[in-house]
């Protein structure tokens, strides 16, 4: 039975699950997150001092578990595999008595170099970030010309290691929404989850519009004419993607769909960011940071005392006020330091 969250933030919601970003750095240029003409050659990358270390992220997650009973990690970055043993945080974290559930997203170029080591490591679970199975469009979405066969063979050495793998596609209208039957025909029968995601506005780089979001009615119409889709019962309150699966089968697919349909109501969720800076919303300003005060060696009762007091104030519903008033603008934190 799992333990109901002991912090409920000012609408209710209980923190359940925390995001951890161990990398500002990627390898990818994908022009919805870290577009190479702003994040080029000479971008002023975190330097290893300014990052959190393993035995301070451990720490933290020690105390969001007493104090939250959290239960559910998930490493992101930046990507995450350029953070040097990264899998030895994932040792760390899967010694904490409560956590049951680690996870990483990553774009799965290292994953064949990494695949087994995070598995003896104690990893559960990846979501692979792919965008289209077109070579030639994929290059010019990852910004590297980087081809696609390297992210499926990242994806085949998670699954022979052992590691449950789900699929992630940003769709972004005039670019890549042709790609949605195929990626949905190659992936069926392959035991990967494929899930799509609304184009978002996370940070401040990537020109977002409104009206290059292809939407979730949209993704239901494209796959559901040649193959039917059926909806299913989410698997817990508060998991961000609609579930639907081809009638006549098991065979699942996902939508997140933050912009048409947003989930503020149940989002509990908590990101802490590559420097240490605990945001209460994927789509947050500035966060709180928690850096200094495990620097200053602050008592665990202090720094239980602010996250407390952080996500009992929280009240954040961008999504929701977003769809309320398209023009809605404000400086947000870049994905590459938050994660997704």
């Amino acid at each position: 039975m799992t333990t109901a969250s002991k912090l409920i933030d000012a609408m209710g919601r209980p923190l359940r699950d925390l995001r951890i970003s161990v990398t500002d750095r990627c390898n990818f240029r994908c022009n919805y997150c870290m577009p190479a003409e702003l994040f080029g050659p000479d971008y002023p990358f975190l330097s290893n001092e300014q990052l959190l270390s393993f035995e301070e992220i451990e720490r933290l997650v020690l105390l969001f578990v007493k104090e939250a009973a959290i239960k559910k990690i998930r490493i992101t970055g930046g990507e995450p595999l350029m953070r040097k043993n990264v899998d030895h945080l994932i040792e760390k974290l899967v010694r904490i008595d409560g956590i049951e559930d680690i996870g990483m997203t990553t774009n799965g170029y290292l994953l064949s170099t990494y695949a087994k080591r995070l598995k003896q490591a104690g990893l559960q679970r990846v979501t692979v970030s792919l965008d289209t199975l077109n070579n030639e469009r994929f290059g010019e979405m990852n910004g590297r010309g980087i081809g696609v066969q390297s992210v499926l063979d990242g994806i085949a050495a998670a699954a022979e290691a052992g590691l449950q793998v789900k699929v992630n596609m940003v769709v972004k209208k005039g670019v890549n929404e042709t790609d949605i039957l195929p990626m949905a025909k190659y992936f069926r029968n392959r035991g990967h989850i494929l899930r799509f995601i609304e184009y978002m506005d996370v940070g401040n780089s990537n020109g977002w519009k409104l009206d290059e979001v292809f939407s979730k009615k949209k993704i239901i119409e494209t796959i559901n004419k040649e193959m039917p889709l059926e909806a299913i019962d989410a698997n817990y309150r508060g998991e961000v993607a609609t579930r639907y699966r081809y009638k006549g089968s098991n065979e699942e697919i996902g939508i997140i769909s933050s912009v048409t349909d947003s989930f503020c109501s149940t989002c509990n969720r908590a990101r802490l960011s590559v420097e240490g800076r605990l945001f209460t919303c994927l789509f947050g300003s500035k966060g709180h940071d928690l850096k200094r005060p495990l620097r200053e060696q602050k008592s665990d009762d202090y720094l239980l005392e602010l996250i407390r007091e952080i996500w009992q104030t929280r009240d954040d519903r961008y999504s929701d006020e977003r769809f309320e008033r398209t023009d809605i603008e404000r400086p947000k934190v870049e994905m590459s330091h938050i994660g997704g």
